[in-house]
């Protein structure tokens, strides 16, 4: 008996299930929806959904076409039909398995006709569950469960449906999306999976960049990633993907003692809001610490890790083929994330608060967020010390936006008033001209344009003079 409470789901369904059943075939809801309806998780924000049926691709194109708004058949040699109707997304798949070939990035694809060999070859048993859908007012007869996968939810347990080395054969990607699932579901992995796991990571070398990278995004947007962070770690995956992660378990010193760099970086990302570029400055940015680390006199010290983890963060995210835009966010708070230290209570002059808030641009809130996320002490007056400055500085913040554009710092004088002013060409003396006017705008606010122009013969008359 199928509960009530998936009944909404079926609605848009009905019809198309209608179409398949007169033409002879069946089809059935797969994958996360099938999941999430079984926990009960509630599904009004899901307008896609996954199914699969034993039509090959091209009678499922035929089967909705004059039903659907729209048809795609660009994944028809997997086996995928895209389909439109209304707000919903359906894909539809013919039922199958796929492997990887020793030496290939692309899984070998064959469809079948069982609904339980497809979902003997999906990666994890919560995930292979299916409702078939009749066309009787777009019901779900039956759950197929073969593998007990609704038990495996109730019982917070991580299993593959088959050997998980058949399983992590037919795509490695899957040692990495378990990760996600022991964080994101709270999912407890079994000794044999993590078995597989440690025996296998190498084989995420035949994975591409792009798909490593959209997994490790989507563990890291969970609400709680340190569980899946330290399954990376533990069990050399993050040797394979992030390799910056486990070199940042350095040795600590017995004498000046000092926190576990990758203890601490988990704690942070935990901290951090689930929003992917504030996440991902956090997971890196101490990156830079271990080829900093020296042992002085005064104990551990990092001198300029901010500077040479910017450079690491870029590199890694490149690698992993992340946008451009993401790149340069990410690379930018992991540079500036120490900003705010630099400064002591006496030093947060009004010039200094405009250059922490030009300097941050469109990235001031994240910058914040991860600076006080940083503090993970357990010290709890100097916990409140740090928040107390963090707080005194953003109403600081706050006061000099009510008197001037923060974020639109510029000049008070443009390169064509420079020119005309000086009679000069364009050329670098514009640039510096134009360079000295702005430190001028940062270190006192706003000036008329009779006090720029004459601050700007001052500059000019002073370079012109022969130096001592």
């Amino acid at each position: 008996m199928i509960p009530e409470r998936f009944a909404p789901i079926f609605d848009g369904v009905g019809p198309l299930a209608r179409r398949f059943e007169v033409a002879g075939y069946r089809i059935y809801l797969v994958g996360g929806i099938v999941r999430d309806l079984v926990l009960g998780r509630p599904l009004s924000e899901r307008a896609d959904m996954d199914l699969t049926t034993n039509a090959r691709p091209e009678i499922t194109a035929e089967v909705v076409r004059g039903w659907a708004d729209a048809v795609w058949e660009q994944g028809a040699r997997f086996g995928t039909i895209g389909v439109k109707k209304g707000e919903t997304i359906f894909e539809i798949t013919t039922h199958r398995s796929e492997a990887y070939s020793p030496d290939s990035r692309n899984p070998d694809v064959s469809f079948g006709d069982d609904v339980e060999v497809d979902l003997s070859r999906r990666d994890f048993t919560v995930n292979a569950m299916a409702l078939r859908v009749t066309g009787t007012d777009g019901e779900a007869s039956e759950l197929i469960d073969p593998f007990g996968g609704a038990a495996d939810l109730a019982s917070s347990t991580l299993r593959t449906p088959l050997a998980p080395e058949i399983s992590f054969a037919d795509d490695p990607l899957r040692m990495l999306r378990a990760a996600r699932f022991v964080a994101g579901y709270g999912l407890a992995p079994v000794p044999e999976l993590v078995a597989a796991v440690q025996a296998l990571a190498g084989r995420l070398e035949i994975v591409s960049a792009e798909r490593v990278r959209d997994e490790l995004s989507k563990l890291l947007v969970v609400n709680e990633p340190s569980l899946g962070l330290w399954f990376l770690v533990d069990n050399g995956l993050a040797d394979m993907v992030l390799p910056e992660l486990p070199a940042m378990q350095v040795e600590q010193d017995p004498i000046h003692r000092h926190k576990d760099v990758l203890a601490h970086t988990v704690a942070v990302v935990s901290k951090t809001q689930p929003e992917l570029v504030v996440r991902l400055a956090a997971l890196l940015h101490d990156v830079g610490k271990p080829k900093t680390r020296m042992i002085g006199p005064r104990g551990v010290s990092f001198h300029h890790h901010e500077v040479v983890g910017a450079r690491m963060a870029r590199n890694r995210m490149r690698a992993l083929r992340y946008p451009n835009h993401i790149v340069e966010a990410v690379t930018q708070l992991v540079y500036l994330h120490l900003r705010f230290h630099g400064y002591g209570d006496d030093l947060w002059t009004d010039a200094a608060v405009r250059r922490y808030v030009r300097d941050a641009g469109d990235l001031l809130d994240q910058l914040n967020e991860l600076t006080r996320c940083d503090c993970t002490t357990r010290n709890e007056r100097k916990a409140q010390m740090l928040s107390a400055r963090m707080d005194a500085l953003e109403v600081r913040i706050a006061e000099l936006r009510e008197q001037e554009a923060l974020e639109a710092i510029r000049p008070d004088l443009d390169g064509q008033a420079v020119m005309a002013h000086l009679g000069i060409p364009p050329g670098r003396e514009v640039g510096q001209a134009l360079a000295m006017l702005l430190e001028l705008r940062l270190d006192s606010g706003p000036v008329s344009e009779a006090e720029a122009l004459r601050r700007l013969d001052e500059w000019w008359a002073d370079r012109a003079s022969p130096s001592d």
